[in-house]
């Protein structure tokens, strides 16, 4: 099924049979680029209508859109040394519940908004032509707005899902290289997948762009994870047939561990290794046909993660690769350049590396996405050979990790850069929802238990831990009158701002 296509300055819808040039956007001058995989944790646009109570009006504003909009930005304009990514795959954009037409005019959109700012778009009362604006063309526009330039821009079609389950997401993919095809391939349970065509100094990458159904470690959501593989091998080997040495990179959130049969044991089967062939032998895609190289394992085991889920860090953003781009032809992967975005205090939280996720609190809300873009460089090769191959610098053998599910490591904080609390001077400064999800050490007198709490400034601020052991050991340590100074994560519970302690280490700074 077709999606809608567009460039920053121009529309053309493609045909399947028939594909059309794009008019050439900025791209950039090297032969190197970088692709991305972004997650931005719904990305709702400012219509007011959502199927997710968190994204209403009452909740969800056109200021918190602008915070979140602007803050991707951010991350994103640190790849590149201030450039940014050459082509973007996003996950968890809103799909649309009130489009005004089935294709949306991004020319008109680019022309009339040239001479002004995403801020003031969302600023004061809305038109109703903004509030009609997709998430994807306030998306674009704060990237321009931040400097990124032009992007051609492919939408994946949005279907109900005929199993009744809720998929509220469609994916988006942005090139400043010329798109010559795109297509949605529907999967049951999931958001569809986006296949998109790049033209890349006359050579063609494929871009597959995914984001299945969630509950990595359920057995019942698996099995529709394999749905989602299933359809993704069949257009793969669709390509491949044509091409073996096709030049193709598979990114999304897989809602699965690249290590999924190790991590959870009872799955005999799994999606991403069983059905869609995701392994981590590099040299092995030379010769066997179909297999895909999961660019997770050019890391070191300690710093492979993505996302967290009850305290134990996940792999579920993944990029994967076929052999086409290991040949001496078109487009070719630079060896080890596989990286995780992490900015810690930015980001991601100083010392442990936890996602700072996006918040809604207060009039403009805060942080990122709970997940971590991914991110590889490629380069457009001169020469035309399909036989010789890319000399690899110590290439995986796809060797089995000595711990399948590794825990967060939260006495980490001793030897990051932490904030004193007393920088920020005053209690409203305290309260500020950008500091939500940080830590910083916390400085002040217990002035009550039940629960346990500390003033800091003028206001009492609530000691909490969510593991209950580890809750009475600080009731333990803590008394009413002691001065005491800790590593504390800013947090919130039923309106009461709170420091949470997250490893019992966290109290040892006296």
């Amino acid at each position: 099924m077709m999606v809608r296509v567009v460039a920053l300055w121009f529309v053309i819808v493609f045909s399947v049979c028939t594909p059309t040039r794009l008019v050439l956007a900025e791209h950039p001058a090297s032969n190197d680029f970088t692709v991305v995989v972004c997650n931005v944790e719904n990305l709702f646009d400012a219509d007011g209508v959502s199927l997710f109570d968190d994204y209403k009006p009452e909740v969800y504003r056109p200021a918190h859109l602008l915070t979140k909009l602007q803050n991707h930005a951010e991350i994103l304009a640190k790849v590149n040394e201030g450039r940014g990514p050459d082509i973007i795959l996003f996950q968890e954009l809103e799909a649309d519940q009130t489009p005004g037409s089935r294709e949306f005019d991004f020319e008109a959109f680019s022309k009339k908004y040239s001479d002004t700012t995403l801020e003031s778009m969302l600023t004061g009362e809305l038109s109703a032509e903004v509030k009609d604006l997709p998430a994807a063309a306030f998306l674009l526009k704060s990237l321009q707005d931040r400097g990124l330039g032009k992007y051609h821009v492919a939408l994946a079609e949005y279907r109900q899902d005929p199993t009744g389950r809720v998929v509220a997401h469609i994916n988006a993919t942005f090139s400043r290289f010329p798109i010559q095809q795109a297509s949605t391939h529907h999967t049951a349970g999931a958001r569809g997948i986006l296949e998109v065509q790049h033209e890349v100094g006359g050579a063609k990458l494929y871009t597959f762009n995914n984001h299945w159904k969630s509950g990595a470690s359920d057995a019942e959501s698996e099995r529709i994870r394999e749905g989602n593989a299933g359809e993704l091998r069949r257009q793969l080997d669709r390509v491949l047939a044509s091409d073996p040495t096709a030049d193709v990179v598979i990114g999304g959130d897989f809602n699965s561990q690249y290590n999924q049969s190790d991590s959870y044991p009872d799955m005999r089967r799994t999606a991403i290794e069983n059905v869609l062939g995701s392994q981590g032998h590099e040299e092995k895609i030379r010769s066997v046909d179909g297999l895909v190289y999961n660019l997770w394992y050019e890391l070191p085991e300690s710093q492979r993660f993505s996302d967290v889920f009850q305290d134990r860090w996940g792999t579920l953003m993944q990029m994967m690769l076929t052999r086409g781009v290991y040949d001496n032809q078109g487009i070719q992967y630079i060896d080890n350049s596989f990286e995780v975005l992490i900015h810690e205090g930015v980001n991601a939280q100083a010392g442990t590396k936890l996602p700072i996720r996006w918040n809604s609190m207060g009039d403009r809300g805060a942080g990122f996405s709970d997940h971590f873009p991914i991110s590889a460089r490629f380069r457009h090769v001169g020469t035309n050979s399909k036989s010789d191959w890319l000399a690899l610098l110590n290439p995986s053998q796809g060797e089995r990790v000595a711990t399948p599910v590794r825990a967060v490591d939260f006495a980490a904080v001793h030897s990051a850069q932490v904030t004193e609390l007393r920088e920020l001077l005053s209690d409203n400064e305290i309260s500020d929802p950008k500091n939500l999800g940080h830590v910083f050490l916390v400085e002040g007198k217990i002035s009550g238990e039940r629960p346990l709490r500390i003033q800091v400034f003028e206001k009492e601020y609530n000691i909490w831990a969510f593991d209950v052991e580890l809750r009475k050991k600080i009731y333990e340590r803590l008394k009413v009158g002691d001065r005491v100074r800790f590593f504390g994560e800013v947090s919130t519970h039923e309106g009461q701002w709170q420091f949470v302690v997250r490893d019992l280490s966290w109290l040892d700074n006296s």
